[in-house]
């Protein structure tokens, strides 16, 4: 999130209100800033719009408890937190919302590659070779690439240092994962025949 110079005449204590008023304000500065915010919002920047003793934690806690009841919700992902539609208006905002590019418009194949990325990364396209016992196109990497979903990782130690692919922060946001731990388990997939033994 770009940030200029503002922030140094903002008064995030607000001394001068009551309690909680002041508290009710924190929340609304939180509330402001991830309305406006296209990406995931780190604890960090949030803690500058508010005072010294305000807890970030607790402020978004209320902040959602607030929001219960509304079309959107605080949502945590990619290690920050942000606005989203709750999944009960999806198909209402399909219908008549303009959000066309906003579809990542996934094949099964190209959600199996980006799974055996995320799983293994960073990984090699050889290593998806490995994987799934063929070539993976350039055309399927870059599908996922154009998409934001995965990037360029530290090029390999092996001859000639060919690329590896992680995933990215929009991964996490289209997943809906805070981070990569929140993956689910390989073996629950499994189990549920998502996923090959």
């Amino acid at each position: 999130m770009a940030k200029d110079h503002t922030e140094e005449a903002l008064d995030c204590e607000l001394e001068d209100l009551p309690a909680d008023l002041r508290w009710r304000e924190w929340m609304r500065r939180i509330e402001a800033v991830l309305f406006a915010s296209a990406s995931p919002v780190p604890r960090e920047d949030l803690a500058r719009v508010v005072g010294q003793g305000a807890s970030v934690d607790l402020l978004i806690d209320d902040l959602a408890a607030d929001l219960e009841g509304r079309s959107f919700e605080v949502a945590k992902v990619a290690g920050g937190w942000m606005l989203r539609t709750r999944p009960a208006y999806a198909a209402a905002i399909q219908t008549a919302a303009d959000v066309g590019d906003q579809d990542l418009d996934l094949r099964e194949y190209d959600v199996a590659v980006l799974a055996a990325i995320a799983y293994h990364q960073p990984i090699t396209r050889d290593g998806l070779k490995d994987i799934f016992g063929k070539e993976i196109s350039r055309d399927l990497i870059g599908r996922l690439h154009a998409r934001g979903l995965i990037g360029t990782g530290p090029r390999s130690p092996r001859r000639g240092a060919p690329y590896t692919y992680v995933t990215t922060e929009k991964f996490l946001v289209a997943f809906e994962l805070e981070s990569l731990q929140d993956l689910p388990d390989r073996e629950q997939l499994t189990d549920a025949g998502l996923a090959a033994e």
